[in-house]
């Protein structure tokens, strides 16, 4: 097969996509690497019908990848994940007003274009976290304990751009990143970065069936097939805080030969196995071959 990968300069070194892009020309496919925060492209002889079998997409979050990875979608190309779905969970405030519509267990979110508006919300909603809608990698992420608190940092929200405010979820100051590759869901548990004093290490933990059918259903719901979820356990129940659509997929095993099939049975077929994944955390099958 012949895949395209979007590759933003944050990443070039990063073991994912880096080892994955490795184990896939060792399995005898031919890779194409594009930087798009970088370099100049010819579009019309890049992003064109039958030039790759699927087209890959890691950068950040505001980056220039996401539009490449579109146009390749609207020229009839396979991307991982669905284009569209990757939009929809990049910026925050669609995602939350989506997935609180679908029944996801999703906290009240405010949304502010400038941070003056933001003075609105209820005292009653405090403590408060505040984070740009196409914020990733828990960048410019604040915990906001009082109006007046949020009255004196609006300068430094104003370079932001669209903003939005949860109610902050209590909670023990560790959380659950839950990767979900080829249909099998792999947890591990991680600081906050609302508590970066604790020194948790990062491992992986059982999932609960609870937990599993939540991100089972998250995967539905934004029609991703690759992705992660940061969920919270509260008072009152978990609660999904983040969804990312290419994670790093830490502590998940054999993590660059599971997201190499996944790719490829994408590529191949549009999605990787059934929907949604097993409500149990299942055990670590096999290597099946070698991926081709």
């Amino acid at each position: 097969m012949r895949l395209c990968f979007l590759v933003e300069e944050q990443y070039r070194y990063d073991g994912m996509p880096v080892e994955v892009i490795s184990q896939l020309v060792s399995w005898g496919h031919r890779v194409d690497v594009l930087r798009p925060g970088s370099s100049l492209l010819s579009l019309s002889d890049v992003v064109r019908a039958g030039s790759h079998d699927a087209w890959v997409l890691k950068t950040v979050s505001g980056g220039p990848g996401l539009s490449l990875l579109e146009a390749a979608a609207g020229v009839g190309l396979t991307t991982v994940n669905d284009a569209r779905a990757i939009r929809g969970v990049r910026d925050k405030a669609v995602a939350a007003a989506v997935g609180r519509s679908r029944g996801l267990p999703l906290p009240v979110t405010y949304g502010a274009a400038h941070p003056d508006a933001l003075a609105d919300i209820p005292s009653s909603a405090y403590p408060l976290v505040v984070k740009p809608a196409d914020g990733s990698s828990g960048r410019a992420v604040r915990l906001v304990p009082s109006p007046e608190r949020m009255i004196e940092i609006r300068a430094e929200l104003a370079g932001d751009g669209m903003l939005i405010a949860q109610p902050y979820i209590p909670n023990s100051g560790t959380d659950l990143k839950v990767y979900c590759v080829g249909g099998e869901l792999y947890a591990t548990e991680r600081n906050s970065p609302l508590h970066p004093d604790r020194t948790t290490k990062e491992r992986r933990v059982p999932l609960s069936a609870e937990v599993a059918g939540i991100v089972a259903e998250v995967g539905a719901v934004y029609g991703l097939d690759l992705y992660g979820v940061d969920v919270l356990l509260g008072p009152d129940g978990p609660v999904v805080v983040d969804v990312n659509d290419f994670p790093s997929f830490r502590q998940v095993p054999d993590a660059a030969a599971r997201v190499g099939r996944a790719i490829l049975n994408l590529a191949r077929t549009g999605s990787t196995l059934p929907r949604p994944p097993l409500p149990h955390p299942s055990p670590i099958p096999a290597a099946a071959g070698d991926g081709r």
